[in-house]
């Protein structure tokens, strides 16, 4: 079976991307990167990204995947961006995170608080070539967080589409709901014609 690492720590990212990658390509084991953390002091999606795929390829020797995320609002011009998982401090604390982006969206009515998941993934190959897709999930933030389930700032995200008298946030989505839907998922769909050579 061939086999690509996904370049993350993140243990919640890694159960996601197994889910997304099984539904599209079941015959590609995706295994945990277990190397050094690099530096990401990129300025885009992209850029962090690929500075994490880099790293992982170079570490395993294998194919690399690697995603940079976070939610774009925007009344706040697209913060909080690639700072998302750092919004309010470098503890990269998620509670703090939602909880101050909530805070700043205060006065801001509904109709002003729209926002969309951004998901870039980097796709680096054995033998160094580079790839990227971007992946968006438009919704709007609610005013208080709900549901259990999802983690960061899906608590807080509406996502567009659903029935008005029966919205709920990514919180409140069961796992399967949110791994067909995300700009995970919509990015790597994009993504797995470009994985069929590995």
């Amino acid at each position: 079976m061939p086999r690509i690492v996904l370049a993350t720590h993140n243990p919640h990212k890694v159960e996601e991307f197994q889910a997304i990658v099984a539904e599209v390509r079941p015959d590609l084991d995706v295994v945990a990167y277990d190397g050094p953390e690099p530096v990401e002091d990129g300025v885009t999606f992209a850029a962090n990204a690929l500075i994490k795929a880099r790293a992982a390829a170079a570490h395993t020797g294998l194919p690399a995947l690697a995603d940079d995320s976070g939610i774009a609002v925007d009344v706040l011009g697209g913060s909080p961006g690639v700072f998302s998982a750092y919004w309010a401090g470098h503890k990269k604390d998620s509670a703090a995170n939602l909880e101050l982006l909530l805070d700043q969206l205060s006065d801001v009515a509904d109709p002003h608080r729209t926002a969309q998941f951004v998901s870039v993934i980097a796709l680096v190959r054995s033998d160094g070539t580079e790839e990227t897709i971007e992946g968006r999930w438009p919704g709007r933030l609610a005013v208080q967080p709900a549901g259990p389930g999802g983690f960061g700032y899906d608590p807080i995200f509406v996502p567009d589409g659903q029935p008005a008298d029966a919205e709920r946030t990514v919180g409140e989505w069961s796992a399967a709901e949110k791994n067909a839907s995300s700009h995970r998922s919509r990015a790597f769909v994009a993504l797995a014609p470009l994985l069929e050579s590995l």
